[in-house]
């Protein structure tokens, strides 16, 4: 497993949307139920409860979006380390599944969640929004995500098990960073014994990723978590990089050896003075006492 922390790869100015990201992500993280802050009085079974109901109430169930099934009741035994704990919480008539997407972006299921989301968006999404520009950055990181989760609800559409987090939007980022900067240095920590710090290129570290979701999708030969939604993260890298391709596949200006000029790249314009005429060198006189011609 790899885990980027750095690339190599500079910016030509400041990534305002990917920190307005990481910090709406970290706030919104922790003003839940799921952060622990604020809940501390709670006895364990209420929270669980008001979790599970936090999760029913703004995530995204697939059976909701394309199931046509109508609003999802939160079930009423919750399964827990400790065994079942039964909660009375009744679903939100007034919920929106279409916009329990957006909410469901911004929404993590635990602090390890939280942080690895947050520290791919970092390494990678400064780049896409420099390469992109700001609004259309923040226009693509929320289409993908709408993108991701959707397909995620097709390829699961009776599923009622909310689905959060930031994995569909940022899978996009990283498949769109790939394309557009495939040969960047890429510093990660590879765990032999010790976590040591390698670089790598961006298309070994980001197509290991795309090959390891794939074979936890597949469950082939992986542990994977059978809570995570690795067919959203898929359908996002994919959307990401065919994005990008489809994007910018034209406008990459074509090598030319020093001096030559790409095929129908006109002569640049020179602005230049007028040159200034010939000033002749002054006449040469004879030193002193020399004679000046034969009459002197």
């Amino acid at each position: 497993m790899l885990l980027p922390v750095h690339d190599a790869n500079p910016v030509r100015r400041t990534p305002v949307v990917t920190y307005a990201l990481i910090v709406l992500n970290a706030v919104i993280f922790l003003v839940s139920p799921l952060s622990g802050f604020g809940s501390g009085d709670m006895d364990p079974e209420a929270r669980v409860c008001a979790e599970n109901a936090y999760y029913y109430e703004y995530g995204a169930i697939p059976s909701e979006l394309v199931g046509g099934g109508g609003i999802v009741d939160p079930p009423d035994l919750v399964a827990t380390e400790r065994g079942p704990i039964r909660c009375t919480t009744a679903a939100d008539p007034d919920k929106i599944p279409a916009l329990s997407v957006l909410f469901a972006m911004f929404m993590h299921g635990g602090w390890v969640h939280l942080i690895g989301n947050m520290l791919y968006l970092y390494v990678f999404g400064n780049n896409v929004e420099d390469r992109m520009g700001r609004g259309h950055f923040t226009l693509f990181y929320l289409a993908a995500g709408y993108l991701a989760t959707y397909g995620f609800a097709l390829l699961n559409p009776g599923s009622a098990q909310p689905l959060v987090g930031a994995s569909g939007a940022i899978a996009a980022v990283l498949g769109a960073y790939l394309y557009l900067y495939p040969k960047a240095r890429v510093t990660s920590l590879v765990p032999l014994l010790l976590f040591l710090p390698l670089r790598f290129p961006a298309w070994a570290v980001l197509g290991f990723y795309f090959v390891l979701q794939w074979l936890y999708f597949q469950g082939l030969g992986v542990n994977g978590d059978a809570d995570v939604a690795y067919s959203a993260h898929l359908v996002g890298f994919a959307a990401g990089f065919l994005y990008a391709w489809a994007l910018y596949h034209r406008r990459r200006v074509p090598r030319t050896p020093p001096g030559t000029r790409a095929p129908g790249v006109p002569e640049p314009l020179v602005h230049a003075l007028p040159t200034a005429p010939a000033i002749p060198p002054p006449p040469t006189y004879p030193p002193p006492g020399t004679p000046s011609g034969p009459n002197g």
